[in-house]
């Protein structure tokens, strides 16, 4: 992790002027083909939802901006950051779970497994005090939504993005799948928001090999 040198920084206006703003967040929702990586699952006997989350952590922490954060008046920059993911567990009720991240599919989902486990035997909704280099992931997997919106903390300003997913279903023959991204538009453009959504395509095919 570094902090981000602000009197040099390229955006500091552009920080600047969405930090003041009432409510400084962007959403994009758009659809993305999952067919390959649902067969892959299904052919593996692999959970689908750890390979989409391997996924989409992969893009995520390809893109800088996806890695930054603001600590007051600072922004910081992680090297990694990490999926917190929303687990349901009895009675209707979720809780969190923290995967640690790792580049290699295999040593992810082993890790993934043992922490969902561990989430749906004892749901918590307390993350690491202090905690920033996370991703918030959570699938909603009962609608093919269009839009979503997330509750976030305005004072201070929660950097931390914001990813779901809903339900797939059939075009063509494929299998789309809503995919939802908030973000704090301090730190992330549109520009950013489709570099995301090109990794994600690229690393949906590739964990799907």
């Amino acid at each position: 992790m570094h902090t981000i040198d602000k009197t040099t920084w390229p955006r500091r206006r552009h920080f600047e002027l969405f930090r003041a703003m009432d409510f400084p967040y962007s959403s994009l929702c758009a659809n993305v083909d999952v067919s390959r990586l649902h067969r892959a699952a299904k052919e593996r006997g692999l959970s689908f939802t750890v390979l989409l989350v391997h996924a989409l952590s992969t893009a995520a922490n390809a893109i800088p901006e996806f890695r930054q954060r603001i600590r007051g008046d600072d922004v910081v920059e992680h090297a990694v950051v990490h999926p917190s993911l929303t687990v349901l567990a009895e009675g209707d009720l979720f809780g969190f779970c923290l995967i640690p991240y790792a580049k290699d599919l295999a040593t992810f989902a082993a890790a993934a497994e043992r922490a969902i486990s561990r989430a749906k035997a004892s749901p918590t909704l307390e993350d690491e005090p202090g905690r920033d280099d996370l991703l918030y992931l959570t699938g909603v997997p009962w609608v093919s939504f269009t839009a979503l919106g997330h509750p976030m903390h305005l004072s201070p300003g929660d950097s931390i993005p914001r990813i779901a997913w809903g339900r797939f279903f059939p075009d063509g023959g494929r299998l789309l799948m809503p995919l939802s991204v908030q973000v704090h538009h301090a730190l992330v453009d549109g520009i950013h928001l489709g570099r995301f959504y090109e990794r994600v395509e690229e690393t949906l095919d590739h964990d799907a090999t």
